[in-house]
């Protein structure tokens, strides 16, 4: 007989889970080997509830494979049964889709106790995308059809609709972007690291951003380089190059009622190609101010320490390593950020 693992999730709500160590939660990518191993490569949301309540953490910021509403209604008894928050990686409508089908994604996300929506723009990195300034204005344009189509469903049903920094809009333009739309429900899932790959200043794009936030991939950043520019990566908090004291505040004087999800993502260290021809051919009004900045910020601000990398570690070390960082993410958060909850 084929077992329905949501079936035995569920079950596994009710039997003793370690105590709750913080009021932070998880982003599917802080668990990146399973997550990338799943169907799609999207961590169902009740799986991310389970990991988080493994290592003590208080809510889950993740994705539906199965959108049926039975499903949503198992998340919701499993999210109440662990006193979690969930919020709801999904996806904006589809160009010349029947709006319908992301309407339906809504109302799922909404049975299933969701407090808000994470959709990105760009399924990719902007400078390896796009090799034209033209390319990109053709995207934009697709773009804000598919949040004109989206916004009035995200209104009807009073569900906040966070669009991620995500390594597509700059942090002027994100701003500019949400100025036109002007809603209550439209805002920014704000990722406190991505807007680095494009040379904003972090502390710049998390004041900007943070009064429109809805929902946050926290996460530290610690930068090297290599011939061709920068090289970004995750590390532990309070390990990085980020005050995240100053991050973490300046989003609570913005939205004190947000909730904080760790995106510590172990993996090799992403290769920001900003010393070549092509990464500037998307924005090339762009003053090399802003490479100046980051490449100065790199050098005063480098590591000591060697950026992580998975290359070469087998199975075993890495899901070590990966759980290693999550548990030293917990202990900052609660001993500097005031995400203690219960004993250490």
């Amino acid at each position: 007989m084929n077992r329905n693992p949501m079936q035995d999730s569920t079950r596994s709500a009710a039997r003793p889970f370690p105590a709750r160590r913080t009021s932070m939660g998880f982003t599917s990518d802080s668990f990146a080997m399973e997550r990338w191993s799943s169907p799609k490569q999207i961590l169902q949301v009740h799986r991310l509830m389970e990991l988080a309540a493994q290592v003590g953490g208080a809510g889950a910021h993740g994705g539906l494979v199965d959108i049926s509403f039975e499903y949503a209604r198992k998340v919701r008894q499993m999210k109440e049964e662990l006193n979690m928050y969930v919020e709801v990686q999904t996806f904006l409508p589809k160009l010349g889709e029947d709006p319908s089908v992301f309407e339906h994604a809504v109302k799922v996300s909404k049975e299933a106790g969701a407090t808000s929506l994470r959709v990105v723009c760009l399924l990719g990195r902007r400078y390896e995308l796009f090799s034209r300034r033209e390319e990109w204005d053709t995207a934009v344009v697709g773009f804000h059809r598919q949040i004109a189509t989206a916004l009035p469903i995200v209104e009807r049903h009073r569900m906040p609709l966070g669009i991620e920094n995500h390594k597509d809009w700059f942090v002027d333009q994100q701003v500019e972007l949400l100025k036109r739309y002007s809603s209550e429900y439209l805002g920014v899932s704000l990722d406190t690291g991505n807007n680095m790959a494009l040379l904003d200043d972090p502390m710049e794009t998390v004041e900007k951003l943070a009064p429109y936030t809805f929902n946050v991939h926290l996460k530290d950043m610690a930068v090297g380089e290599y011939p061709e520019g920068l090289l970004l990566s995750e590390v532990p908090l309070g390990e990085g190059m980020l005050d995240m004291v100053q991050v973490v505040n300046t989003i609570r004087r913005h939205k004190p009622a947000t909730f904080f999800s760790l995106e510590m993502i172990t993996r090799d260290p992403l290769q920001i190609p900003c010393l070549t021809e092509k990464y500037w051919a998307t924005f090339p009004e762009r003053s090399g101010s802003f490479l100046a900045r980051a490449m100065a910020a790199a050098r005063s601000r480098k590591s000591a320490a060697p950026l992580p990398r998975i290359t070469g570690l087998t199975p075993d070390a890495r899901a070590a390593l990966e759980m290693d960082f999550i548990d030293r993410s917990i202990r900052y958060a609660r001993s500097h950020l005031g995400m203690a909850v219960g004993a250490a």
